[in-house]
């Protein structure tokens, strides 16, 4: 496909200046123009609701994980980890509502550091909606529940605690990057967040200290993780969100 995109543009502005000199230049950013659409353009497609799985151990611990995954994953893709944190926790699962070309995520992404601002905020309106009916109908405190991210998961954690601050009171925010381009000034004073960011990753670990920051300007208890990984997660996260967790009881 990438041949063709190159070829039938080169053609365009071939003809172009064959046909009429004094037209050429045109020709070129009409060509440009149409190469970056084919190049650029996306398929998006969107859930009417927020598809979700609900795991009830025998005996609960008391303890409930709001699970978010990240980009391609879906309503089961954190539960084996957060079985690993603790085995007798309440877990929800629940995918992300859009579909870009092919693979699941909590909103639209314009490159991999860039997202699209209006996707973002209307996607964490609708899901705070949507949360705030699943703990009405299930009888959990979403006060008293820990969010569970990972990377796009995490990411609308994020913004959905500076969007809606009254949400979320404690998350756990794996391989995470601030995600809004323009930041709320809330108060977060009661809110606390665990960062666990993977050195080894370069495209987004400069960007953990940014949250990191951003949280604390806001007022949040922010304890930042560094760990020897790159963006995958594993048995080193699930030890040291475990701790984390038992800490702040």
């Amino acid at each position: 496909m990438s041949c063709r995109l190159s070829f039938v543009p080169a053609l365009a502005c071939a003809l172009m200046m064959t046909i009429n000199p004094a037209r050429a230049t045109e020709g070129v950013k009409n060509a440009a123009i149409v190469a970056h659409v084919a190049i650029t353009a996306d398929t998006i497609t969107r859930e009417a609701g927020f598809i979700h799985k609900l795991y009830q151990p025998e005996k609960p611990s008391g303890r409930t994980f709001i699970l978010l995954h990240g980009s391609g994953g879906d309503e089961t893709t954190l539960v084996k980890l957060a079985s690993k944190i603790d085995p007798s926790a309440t877990l929800v699962g629940i995918r992300g509502r859009v579909v870009q070309n092919g693979v699941k995520r909590w909103y639209r992404r314009v490159t991999p550091t860039e997202f699209d601002q209006k996707d973002v905020r209307a996607e964490a309106a609708a899901f705070a909606t949507f949360l705030g009916k699943l703990a009405e109908e299930n009888k959990f405190d979403i006060s008293d529940a820990t969010f569970l991210g990972y990377s796009n998961g995490a990411n609308l954690i994020a913004a959905l605690t500076l969007l809606h601050p009254d949400f979320v009171h404690r998350a756990v925010l794996l391989r995470a990057m601030p995600v809004l381009s323009n930041t709320p000034k809330v108060d977060l004073s009661d809110s606390r967040f665990l960062t666990i960011a993977g050195e080894n990753h370069k495209l987004y670990f400069p960007f953990a200290p940014k949250l990191e920051a951003l949280l604390r300007e806001c007022g949040a208890s922010v304890d930042l993780r560094v760990i020897y990984q790159g963006h995958g997660i594993g048995d080193e996260d699930a030890r040291i969100v475990a701790e984390w967790l038992d800490k702040s009881r």
